[in-house]
């Protein structure tokens, strides 16, 4: 093991891809894909890397005046749960800003817009395997839509119901255990450190740089 620069410097994630000498692809379907490169390391040699491709995602905090946070509940059949969830929703249409995504799902998944945006979180879920990125939004300032405007949701989002829970009480369900969906997770934690225990720092604007849009 090696300390890596001292230790007053900032810890910051940067690029730093290495050289695919050959990708073999496997499986193509509706979401993801998965393939094997064989990886140069250098020094360390040539290894044989499985990467599960995803499109990414987008996440929104949706946050009221009285500091309750907008949770929906949807079945995910992988896990087979129901989980308690911000909206949420894949970059899945080629070229789309992030932001204008997120405002999307915000409007069809809880029936609400927000004037306030800005980014709370940014991750890879699982760098390991997958290329997965999420950008998770604050989103204040909320009003619902008008019945007629609402989206009518198909399959998993047919039936989703919403819940509005004060944050500090959303917090308790992350660390006790009761809610595992990683976007609530990270973004409800993200929202107390900001909104509850006012850690300064934060949040971005809305259309600050994201590290997936250098790596993809």
């Amino acid at each position: 093991m090696r300390e890596d620069g001292p230790a007053s410097e900032p810890v910051r994630d940067e690029p730093a891809p290495r050289p695919v000498c050959a990708t073999h692809r496997h499986f193509t379907g509706r979401v993801v894909s998965l393939r094997t490169d064989v990886v140069d390391l250098g020094p360390a040699g040539r290894v044989d890397r499985d990467v599960v491709e995803h499109p990414g995602a987008v996440g929104v905090i949706a946050v009221d005046a009285e500091l309750r946070v907008l949770l929906v509940r949807q079945y995910r059949h992988p896990v087979g749960c129901l989980l308690w969830e911000p909206p949420a929703g894949l970059l899945d249409i080629p070229g789309e800003d992030p932001l204008t995504a997120a405002r999307r799902e915000l409007a069809e998944e809880a029936g609400y817009q927000a004037a306030e945006w800005a980014v709370l979180v940014d991750a890879f879920t699982s760098p390991g395997g997958s290329t997965e990125a999420v950008r998770i939004y604050l989103a204040r300032e909320l009003q619902a839509l008008p019945p007629e405007d609402r989206h009518v949701g198909v399959a998993e989002e047919y039936d989703m119901p919403t819940r509005w829970v004060p944050l500090a009480d959303a917090r308790r369900a992350v660390l006790s255990g009761e809610l595992h969906n990683p976007l609530a997770v990270m973004g409800i934690l993200a929202a107390c450190a900001l909104l509850l225990d006012g850690v300064a720092g934060g949040p971005r604007p809305a259309a600050a740089p994201w590290l997936r849009a250098v790596t993809q």
